[in-house]
């Protein structure tokens, strides 16, 4: 595949618009774009020099690579499938690369329905949140054939700081499961402790910064600490988006056999949250739960 290159994106929600502006400005490729609020992807145009089209299989027409971050399972085969899907408007040799969070059982779905097209898929889902969007650096772990990967993966990287085949189709879904029940537990972690060091009428904050140089820092601690303590809680990635994430580890742990009991008890303490009203809050959140 050519440095510059036809490629699509389909769904500009939190992630995708800036994901798909580092395709056409640090990328430099020709930039087809769909969202389900027409308005949305009509604005990127402008923004962009970008094509607008009304349905997944317009954006996807002569494209060599389609993009594709949604919101879940559904909303994924709604975009792929049918006659107004992106699979009917690929060229076969074309490449799906899927950023949407997903359950590793549809990504195989999809997998088999692209080659049965001759296309190729990877499960690509991402972490960084939407910092690392905007700022070109996420981290992107992916599944599917070595020989797809190596076709989307140079394009992938105008938004990516790390970006690795982790296995067959579904690996990059099954390492984005072990990221996220990884995060569950550090963020309560990070809450239990901020919330005793203040009971116990210590400085939090000198706390923090002290321990951050030791065994318990980490990218929770550093990034979200003083948000933390001060009750804020609007930086991206909601409680309730969380909760599907958790979901999808909980229904695949029942698969294979793995026992998540802290992520099962933080999915809950998430459910108290969003009872407190806080379905749109970001995931540090937890503390509130804490301090009420």
């Amino acid at each position: 595949m050519s440095a510059k290159t036809t490629v699509a994106f389909i769904g500009l929600g939190v992630m995708g618009y800036p994901m798909a502006g580092h395709l056409a400005r640090r990328g430099g490729h020709a930039v087809s774009v769909y969202n389900r609020t027409a308005a949305k992807a009509e604005r990127f145009a402008g923004e962009f020099s970008a094509r607008a089209a009304a349905t997944p299989r317009e954006a996807a027409l002569g494209a060599a690579v389609v993009f594709s971050c949604v919101g879940n399972d559904d909303d994924l085969r709604s975009v792929t499938l049918g006659a107004h899907g992106a699979f009917a408007g690929m060229t076969p040799g074309a490449v799906f690369v899927d950023h949407t969070t997903a359950s590793a059982n549809v990504a195989r779905e999809l997998a088999a329905a692209a080659r049965e097209r001759g296309l190729g898929f990877i499960d690509a889902p991402v972490s960084g949140g939407e910092a690392g969007a905007v700022n070109g650096a996420l981290t992107v772990m992916c599944g599917g054939a070595a020989e797809d990967y190596a076709r989307a993966e140079p394009v992938i990287a105008a938004y990516a700081k790390a970006c690795r085949l982790m296995g067959p189709t579904g690996a990059g879904q099954l390492t984005k499961m072990v990221n996220q029940i990884c995060i569950a537990g550090l963020v309560q972690g990070l809450a239990e402790g901020l919330h005793f060091a203040t009971n116990a009428g210590l400085d939090a904050t000198a706390v923090i910064d002290l321990i951050k140089n030791g065994a318990a820092q980490s990218w929770q601690m550093e990034n979200r600490h003083k948000t933390m303590l001060e009750g804020e809680f609007n930086f991206g990635f909601a409680v309730e988006w969380m909760r599907k994430d958790l979901a999808i580890c909980l229904d695949e742990a029942r698969r294979n056999g793995a026992h998540l009991p802290v992520a099962a008890l933080v999915d809950q303490f998430y459910s108290e949250v969003e009872k407190m009203g806080g379905r749109r809050w970001d995931t540090s959140s937890l503390i509130a739960r804490l301090t009420k």
